[in-house]
């Protein structure tokens, strides 16, 4: 097992977040209540980028802010009608997800 950091995102629905997140290319994992109509718990993952998504108070803060590297930001960009941004160290955009986190997306300059 490789170790890594999985950040932790606070969503208000579960199924609607995935959602969002398969625009990005993330796929569901699992996903975990601890009885029907509890709160859910949820692994998305795009290649080896993990997100988990909780509908449990105190997991994480609202508005957070994630940073995703990826290979292509024009593609997603193209996906969310943004156009990226040039900065001296990636090419880059910020999204917001439907329950207010942030992320920014960029590909490295090389």
């Amino acid at each position: 097992m490789d170790e890594e950091a999985i950040p932790i995102l606070h969503v208000k629905d579960a199924a609607v977040a995935v959602a969002w997140y398969g625009r990005l290319g993330f796929t569901q994992q699992w996903e975990h209540r601890f009885e029907p109509g509890l709160p859910a718990f949820v692994e998305v993952a795009r290649g080896r980028v993990r997100l988990f998504l909780s509908e449990h108070k105190g997991d994480a803060r609202p508005n957070t802010l994630v940073y995703l590297r990826v290979h292509d930001v024009d593609a997603i960009a193209a996906e969310f009608g943004d156009r990226p941004q040039d900065a001296p160290w990636a090419r880059e955009i910020e999204l917001h997800d439907p329950d207010g986190n942030r992320l920014r997306v960029g590909t490295p300059r090389q």
